[in-house]
């Protein structure tokens, strides 16, 4: 009989006291073209993929290899997207950097910035760069606290950056004599794909145009601002000269080295997914809270992991154009100190319920939840921070 994830058994699991090792969730994927198509994995600088070499079985006589679709933090910022998408239900604390005093931005830039999806989540510089209520939020209460908070005395990050102590983060950026506090991520999520049939193929191809506009006669423009240029030698022309392609006109051979990676067709696709209890049981609220509070907390972290893998992976998904990947087999394991167990399936009802006993159970032990189900934090951007977004985009006069 499968085993059954409670939040008894993650209570127990995670606690001082027990050595159980954390839970493994291994999910065979396939391509909507079914099995073998081609996916589009993550490129990189120079149109490169994330190549490995890993072993699918230690029987193997011979590593197999491999490319990286979707590495360890692009997993973490899409788990932490879908609990930006589902924050009523979640009740995950968050702050808003808002932007609407900055001026008029370009329409693909945000004019609110979520700390779910800060770069550098708490540790995170646009955060280091804001205000509450007109006062530096570094010398608020709030601010200072989480500023100060580490994996050992983590009740700022449980009441306000929860996703930090299950993603990890580096406090690097207050200078060499500021608190460089760092946690390790406890969950690790990887999705690979096996056996490439090829890493060198390019989509060749061809920008076209329907007047087909092709003429030696040079063009000048501003590369910052594409809607004003010139023709010719028109008088006081300034600026770069250039081609009539560089501005989007004409045809535009994608050839060689210069066309984009292709998608890759695999012989299986798979995603890894765990979590550590032994790099949780490094969570401590502090001297305040006793044993018993610190297992809450670490038990409603697992809860939070699980069900923003299951939102975010649990039916079909798209990790970018030409990568939208169905869940054809998922495999649960419970990792334990003498014996692994296989786990029933996980699904939203469950693990929305554990979530729900498990902040229950962490607001009765006296875990601080200070900004869960709570309106926003809204900060604004100091002035400094305030001069370097307009100075990088400019108000439009168009």
């Amino acid at each position: 009989m499968a085993r059954t994830i409670t939040l008894d058994t993650v209570l127990r699991g995670c606690s001082d006291s027990h050595f159980d090792d954390g839970i493994r969730i291994d999910t065979d994927l396939e391509p909507l073209a079914g099995p073998g198509g081609p996916v589009k994995p993550a490129v990189y600088e120079g149109g490169a993929y994330q190549e490995d070499r890993r072993w699918a079985s230690p029987k193997d006589s011979e590593s197999t290899p491999v490319i990286v679709i979707d590495n360890v933090p692009s997993q973490a910022n899409r788990l932490e997207d879908a609990l930006e998408r589902n924050r009523t239900a979640v009740g995950i604390p968050e702050l808003v950097l808002d932007l609407a005093d900055v001026g008029n931005l370009p329409p693909h830039l945000p004019r609110r910035l979520s700390s779910l999806h800060f770069p550098h989540r708490n540790a995170d510089a646009y955060l280091r760069d804001a205000q509450l209520d007109g006062k530096d939020f570094l010398k608020t209460p709030i601010g200072g606290s989480i500023f100060g908070a580490t994996a050992q005395t983590c009740g700022p990050l449980m009441a306000w950056f929860p996703q930090a102590m299950l993603f990890g983060f580096w406090q690097s950026h207050l200078g060499k004599k500021g608190s460089n506090a760092k946690h390790a991520r406890a969950w690790v999520s990887e999705i690979i794909g096996w056996n490439p049939a090829a890493t060198e193929t390019r989509v060749q191809g061809l920008k076209g145009d329907p007047l087909n506009l092709s003429v030696d006669e040079s063009v000048t423009f501003d590369q910052s601002n594409l809607t004003e240029w010139q023709f010719g030698k028109e008088k006081k022309a300034s600026g770069k000269k250039g081609r009539l392609s560089e501005i989007g006109h004409g045809q535009v051979p994608f050839m060689g080295t210069e066309a984009p990676a292709a998608a890759v067709s695999f012989s299986r696709v798979t995603q890894r997914a765990t979590v550590s209890f032994a790099q949780l049981r490094r969570v401590k609220l502090g001297t305040n809270h006793g044993p018993k509070a610190d297992s809450a907390a670490r038990a409603l972290l697992v809860a939070l992991g699980l069900y923003a893998h299951v939102r975010a992976f649990g039916g079909g998904f798209e990790l970018r154009s030409g990568a939208t990947l169905r869940p054809k087999k998922t495999v649960v394991t419970w990792l334990g100190r003498e014996r692994d167990e296989e786990c029933g399936a996980l699904d939203i009802d469950s693990v929305q319920k554990l979530l729900q006993d498990a902040k229950a159970t962490a607001e009765a032990a006296g875990v601080p939840l200070n900004g869960w189900d709570q309106d926003p934090l809204t900060l604004t951007p100091k002035c400094n921070l305030h001069k370097a977004i307009r100075a990088t985009w400019p108000t439009s006069t168009t």
